[in-house]
């Protein structure tokens, strides 16, 4: 009577672990996709990122300042001779 009760008792546990080890595996894979969706997220900011810091870098370019400066602004580089520095003591 006691050992027939743990062989049904057994029997019947196949199953529960047999489903518990299915919703883990579904689990696992769901993850991995939102995972695999994250990583995909991060790549974009990174390329997003690394073309922000290009156009950075092509924006304040010193010959591009100097153009602007010079064309749009009228201004003109002054040579050393013309400078006047003035310093005060105090």
């Amino acid at each position: 009577m006691k050992g027939s009760f743990f062989f049904y008792l057994l029997v019947l546990s196949i199953p529960v672990l047999f489903g518990a080890a299915v919703m883990q595996s579904a689990r696992y894979a769901d993850l991995e996709r939102e995972l695999q969706n994250y990583e995909k997220i991060q790549q974009e900011w990174v390329e997003n990122n690394k073309r922000l810091i290009a156009g950075i870098a092509v924006l304040s370019s010193p010959d591009r300042i100097e153009d602007i400066a010079r064309d749009e602004l009228g201004l003109e580089k002054k040579r050393p001779e013309e400078v006047l520095q003035i310093n005060i003591d105090g």
